[in-house]
């Protein structure tokens, strides 16, 4: 997400820090650019003047112009000024009060309502608390049976009753339910519908008045631009949303709506979905999106998405330790686990400070080669993996079969992992650890898989 806008900006501000002197001209030629930038990126043209007109009031004094580090100062007042677009950080979901909290998904058709409900209710389950799903989508086809089949393969609990009901009588079923049973949370998922539509939205008001919600959250797409601005605005003038979810954010290169929604409708921004995964939901941090786009990385929700994706690593029973409790193929498999469950590897490297732009579409980023070397791993057997120095001629052969690849991809992970497993005990002894450089760590230590490893 925002790789064309973060791109562009990177640009612009390795221009101001190429200037012997920052003076006005050399601001406002850097203005125009974001200005051009900000429009491209389909931001609305009201809140690109003010943003543009407020950067330029704060740049140009002279105190900022004078400065010892003029170009970071400006980099930083962006910055501040692209937080101030996002609003006041909010809460994701309140906590539960005495009864269940009612969360009331609402928007367009299309917009990824039921799949989302999905993921909100495994976000909720993975902070503690005890989510149950509903659809009250009675009109479209299959509507229901989609959220059920959600909520059995990630093993949620969904209320589908047999007998057939009214929207509101379905949602009041499920807030009863919970109560009885213990859900401390009830997503109510909705059928999709246009704000012109004085039944639907009359029908939108049954549904709140039964079960009186605690958040009405608009899912909007991403990817539709300022339609998902307008469409909130007006949603939000006659259902009176508490929050936004922006579903899509991966296919959003430019970032419009994500920079428009707050100023133009005046709610928060309150999650962002950013692939297909149930995983791919978290809640919408305004600081960690700017330094994204800034191309400062995201380090936090790298660490957040590690320490989630060896927790669920370590719930899976593990193999038997090697003999000498040297690092062997099984602990690469099981790394290569855990950075598959971390996301996709541009998304990844879209998180590491300066390494936007090799996100963006400058390197080949294939998750496939990942795939195919833990293919290679899997067709061996545990002694090979403990062991690869059993890995003779037959063997290979029987690997690459085994794993639909060649007999040279199977070579050239094996060379790899020894170099690996050298380098590894090179930095446990500490002799030569702190000798190598980042550029002796890039050579020697080159994951499977990863951009110019020769998958």
């Amino acid at each position: 997400m925002f790789e064309v806008l973060g791109n562009r900006f990177r640009d612009i501000f390795a221009g101001i820090r190429g200037e012997v002197r920052l003076t006005p001209a050399a601001v406002e030629t850097a203005l125009r650019e974001i200005r051009l930038a900000l429009l491209e990126a389909d931001v609305n043209f009201k809140v690109v003047k003010a943003f543009v007109a407020r950067v330029r009031e704060r740049a140009v004094d002279r105190k900022v112009l004078d400065s010892l580090t003029p170009a970071q100062q400006v980099v930083g007042i962006v910055r501040d000024e692209l937080l101030a677009l996002f609003g006041k950080p909010r809460p994701a979901l309140g906590g539960a009060g005495r009864g269940p909290q009612v969360v009331l998904l609402i928007g367009l058709q299309g917009s990824g309502k039921t799949t989302t409900a999905a993921k909100l209710a495994h976000w909720l389950r993975r902070q503690g608390r005890r989510p149950l799903l509903v659809s009250v989508d009675i009109r479209r086809p299959a509507a229901v049976e989609q959220l059920a089949v959600l909520g059995s393969r990630a093993d949620l609990a969904v209320h589908d009753p047999a007998e057939r009901e009214s929207s509101a009588e379905r949602a009041l079923k499920a807030v009863e339910k919970a109560r009885t049973v213990g859900f401390d949370t009830v997503i109510v998922d909705t059928a999709g519908r246009l704000h012109i539509d004085d039944a639907l939205m009359s029908e939108l008001d049954e549904i709140a008045a039964a079960v009186d919600p605690t958040e009405r959250l608009y899912v909007a797409d991403a990817m539709t631009g300022q339609d998902a601005v307008r469409s909130a605005g007006e949603f939000h003038r006659r259902a009176d949303i508490t929050g936004i979810i922006l579903t899509k954010m991966d296919g959003d290169a430019r970032g419009g709506a994500a920079l428009s929604v707050v100023a133009v409708v005046g709610v928060p921004i309150a999650f962002s979905g950013c692939g297909e995964r149930l995983e791919d939901l978290e809640p919408f941090a305004p600081d960690r999106m700017v330094s994204r786009m800034l191309g400062m990385g995201d380090v936090l929700t790298l660490v957040d998405r590690a320490e989630q994706a060896v927790a669920e690593q370590q719930e899976q029973p593990a193999g038997l330790p090697a003999p000498d409790g040297d690092f062997t193929l099984e602990d690469l498999r099981r790394q290569l686990a855990v950075l598959g469950r971390m996301g996709p590897l541009d998304q990844l490297l879209g998180l590491l400070p300066g390494m936007g732009s090799l996100a963006g579409g400058g390197a080949e980023i294939d998750p496939r080669r990942m795939v195919r070397v833990a293919a290679i791993i899997d067709s061996m057997t545990r002694e090979e993996r403990r062991r690869p120095a059993l890995m003779n001629g037959s063997r290979r052969k029987r690997v690459a079969r085994g794993s639909g690849t060649s007999v040279e991809e199977v070579n050239r992970l094996l060379k790899q992992f020894v170099q690996m497993r050298r380098l590894l005990k090179n930095v446990r002894s500490g002799a030569r650890g702190r000798k190598l450089g980042a550029r002796g760590l890039r050579e020697r230590l080159r994951i499977p898989g990863a951009p110019g490893a020769g998958y």
